[in-house]
């Protein structure tokens, strides 16, 4: 029998109110947009966003349930991206995370209608969780702030743009980072970083979870790049080669796949730094394993 990492026992204990807070926000939409949005949260992801955003809260010394709608929010942002990122008009993919994705089912109207849905959705989460928590009320203006920059035009959308962008071109190494800090390290970043603000922490904790997010999130990227090159698509759910076919901009394209790997260990090793600051509390070790996990996809 394998036995069971810290970090999977932390997701068995903590998924449970994550998933209530994502049923409950996805469950105010009427159908058939609730259908779509169903069908994008429930393909079988594997939380690392929400997750995270616990991890950290518990790190920083956060307890109890008022955390759950946090990291609902952020995955509910996560999820809006995926939906529009898979639409025609943008990367046109047929298969996520290895079901057919929204738009193939209930048509391109609806499952754009499904991601803006949950955008919304998630602002209303985060600020019901500090109607649940009254002590974070004062937090809640940073914390919509840092959600709505790394979701956005100076994060995750502009991030998209770029990349699109991109496209058919030959970005250098420092355009290639500015893509995916945008596109996929600010929205892991302010995963991290909520947790911290929902606990209360102190700025520098706060900063140290934000600066952990972004380098695990540009080796998240790096990994999912070299993935399309060498993964295996019953394993990852997704196509192989998509990213070449579309002459995307991508590490294995910028730096060969050896130099890749080495992006992906760099970044990780600063945000190993970065954890440096919260010392042995508890929690910290669910974060040390999410960012091994991560990297070890490639090995």
């Amino acid at each position: 029998m394998t036995a069971v990492s810290a970090r999977e026992a932390f997701a068995d204990e903590e998924l449970p109110g994550i998933e209530a807070a994502i049923e409950r926000a996805v469950g105010r939409l009427g159908e058939p947009i609730r259908a779509a949005a169903f069908h994008a949260m429930r393909a079988g992801g594997k939380r690392v966003r929400p997750l995270l955003t616990v991890a950290a809260f518990r790190a920083a010394g956060g307890t109890g349930d008022g955390v759950y709608p946090v990291a609902a929010a952020v995955e509910l942002i996560h999820t809006y991206s995926l939906l529009h990122d898979d639409l025609p008009c943008m990367d046109d993919d047929s298969m996520r995370r290895g079901i057919p994705t929204a738009h193939r089912v209930y048509g391109e109207r609806v499952a754009l209608a499904a991601g803006a849905a949950l955008q919304h959705l998630a602002f209303l989460s985060l600020a019901e969780a500090t109607a649940e928590e009254p002590d974070s009320f004062d937090v809640l203006p940073a914390m919509a702030r840092r959600l709505a920059i790394a979701a956005g035009p100076e994060g995750m959308v502009g991030g998209q743009f770029l990349d699109l962008v991109a496209e058919g071109t030959a970005p250098d190494a420092a355009g290639l980072e500015a893509i995916h800090r945008a596109k996929t390290a600010a929205l892991l970043s302010a995963a991290c970083a909520l947790g911290g603000e929902a606990a209360g922490a102190e700025p520098e904790i706060v900063d140290a979870l934000a600066e952990y997010g972004t380098h695990l999130g540009l080796a998240f990227q790096i990994v999912d790049d070299l993935l399309d090159v060498t993964g295996d698509p019953s394993r990852t759910g997704k196509t192989s080669g998509a990213d070449a076919a579309r002459a995307k901009a991508t590490y294995p394209a910028v730096h060969g796949i050896e130099g890749a790997r080495g992006q992906a260990e760099a970044a990780a090793g600063v945000a190993r730094v970065a954890l440096t600051a919260l010392a042995d509390r508890a929690g910290v070790e669910i974060l040390l394993e999410t960012l091994d996990f991560v990297v070890d996809r490639i090995h």
